[in-house]
């Protein structure tokens, strides 16, 4: 990715180093997705998944989007599928209950799929217009998560009846490239939607978004920029670019 950026900044031949700050910028974006960074909330109900590594910021990123989506005059319900901690399902309801918002959750060893479907039908049958389900932490190279991941995608098509749902992969800015190994992965295991770039109010940068959207033509839509409920924003790829390369 680095050479492809040089190459395209050589191209518009700068003549000064504001120039050049400026060529880099403009290339950095042009090679980023040109999907849609809106969440898709059409569906009865809608439905996103949040998936990612342990600690990358789901449980966290789910309550805030379910107190922002309350806030747009939504009805969200939190689904806490992350049936292998009980604090895990712990975590989640306190978000949800922090939210304003209800939860399904699951039981202790229970089968994420199974809870994630039997969430959707619950969100149907009180009248919920999104769900999001909050998934187990899981590695990259952990294969048979994976799969289960990729049973929890074709179970929650099932219970959607093949209507379209977000797939969100969350970040860890901090992680670097590592990011994209991540990103790589899961991606084999559920197609991605977006991407979630959590912890941005750290010293990290999280550049390495930069290469996935090019590689995997996957937009961020949301970037966590703190640790209050409302720390969550939709992703400006713009400003995002000019922060990394302009300070």
């Amino acid at each position: 990715m680095a050479e492809k950026l040089v190459a395209g900044v050589r191209a518009r031949a700068p003549r000064a180093r504001d120039e050049a700050a400026d060529a880099l910028v403009a290339v950095a974006a042009s090679v980023m997705s040109k999907k849609p960074r809106a969440l898709n909330l059409t569906g009865n109900p809608a439905c996103i998944l949040m998936y990612g590594i342990n600690g990358a910021g789901k449980t966290t990123t789910a309550g805030k989007l379910a107190h922002q989506l309350k806030n747009e005059g939504h009805n969200p319900l939190i689904v806490a599928a992350d049936t292998y901690r009980a604090a895990g399902i712990e975590q989640m309801v306190l978000w949800a209950e922090r939210a304003g918002v209800q939860h399904f959750d699951g039981s202790s060893g229970a089968d994420p799929a199974s809870v994630v479907f039997d969430g959707v039908m619950t969100a149907r049958k009180r009248g919920h217009d999104v769900v999001i389900a909050d998934t187990a932490g899981r590695l990259q190279t952990q294969r048979n998560l994976l799969e289960e991941l990729g049973k929890i995608g074709r179970v929650t098509s099932k219970a959607l009846d093949d209507a379209p749902y977000e797939s969100l992969l969350v970040l860890d800015a901090v992680l670097g490239l590592t990011n994209l190994t991540q990103a790589r992965a899961f991606n084999t295991a559920i197609p991605m939607t977006g991407l979630v770039l959590g912890k941005l109010d750290s010293s990290a940068k999280g550049g390495a978004v930069i290469s996935i959207e090019a590689e995997l033509d996957v937009p961020t839509k949301l970037a966590g920029v703190g640790e209050g409920i409302d720390d969550l924003t939709p992703f400006d790829p713009a400003a995002f670019v000019r922060a990394i390369f302009q300070g």
